[in-house]
C-alpha cells in the first residue's frame, strides 16, 4: 500500500490498480474484507504449482531441436525460454497433471473474482470510467481468463492422448473436439 516501506520503488504502478480495484486498495483493508488475503494465499498455491511443472519440465526434460510439445513456441519466438525440451514416462504425467491443475486453479479463481464483482454490484470498479475500466481492469484481468484457458486446452489434450495411448487406442484418434463433436448415428 502507498506509504508502505515497500511501495517505493517496486510497487508504486500498484497505487494505480488500488484506486481502480477497490478490492486491492484502503476500502477493502479499512473493511477488513478478507478476499484479498485469501486470493493471495491462493496465488502463492498457484505460483508454486507453475514452479513444479517448470522445475519438473527443466530437471527431467533434455534438451531438443524439434518442437515437440502441443502450443509450444519455438525459440525464434522466445529465445532461449523457448528451448525445446522432451520429457516422458511419469515424470512427464505428473508435469502435465500439475500445469493442467495449476491451470483450471488460475482460470476458476479469476472467473471467481470476476463473479465476485459482478454479484456485489461492481462494488470495487463501479466508480471507473469505460475507458479506465477496459484498458486497467478487463483486459489486464481477461489475461488471466484467455491463458489458463488455453493452456487447459493443452494439457487437456496431453492427457487425453497420454490415456488413449494407455487403453491402446493411437493418439491420434483422440482430440477434444472429437470427443465433443455430434456424431450422425
Amino acid at each position: 500500500m502507498p506509504g508502505g516501506s515497500l511501495h517505493w520503488p517496486l510497487w508504486t504502478p500498484y497505487k494505480l490498480y488500488g484506486e481502480v480495484d477497490y478490492i486491492y486498495g484502503f476500502p477493502a483493508l479499512e473493511a477488513s474484507n478478507g478476499f484479498t488475503s485469501a486470493q493471495g494465499v491462493m496465488n502463492i498455491v498457484e505460483s508454486l504449482g507453475y514452479v513444479a511443472y517448470l522445475w519438473l519440465v527443466w530437471r527431467f526434460g533434455r534438451a531438443t531441436e524439434e518442437v515437440d510439445g502441443r502450443g509450444a513456441p519455438g525459440s525464434k519466438l522466445v529465445g532461449w525460454l523457448g528451448e525445446a525440451r522432451s520429457i516422458g514416462g511419469a515424470e512427464a504425467g505428473l508435469a502435465v497433471l500439475i500445469a493442467f491443475t495449476t491451470s483450471a486453479l488460475t482460470l476458476s479463481k479469476t472467473l471467481l473474482y470476476w463473479l465476485n464483482e459482478y454479484f456485489s454490484g461492481f462494488a470495487n470498479i463501479g466508480q471507473n470510467d469505460a475507458l479506465s475500466l477496459i484498458f486497467l481492469w478487463i483486459i489486464p484481468n481477461g489475461l488471466w481468463m484467455v491463458f489458463p484457458a488455453y493452456m487447459i486446452y493443452v494439457f487437456g489434450q496431453e492427457l487425453l492422448e497420454a490415456l488413449a495411448i494407455a487403453s491402446g487406442e493411437p493418439a491420434s484418434t483422440v482430440s477434444i473436439g472429437k470427443i465433443l463433436a455430434i456424431k450422425d448415428e
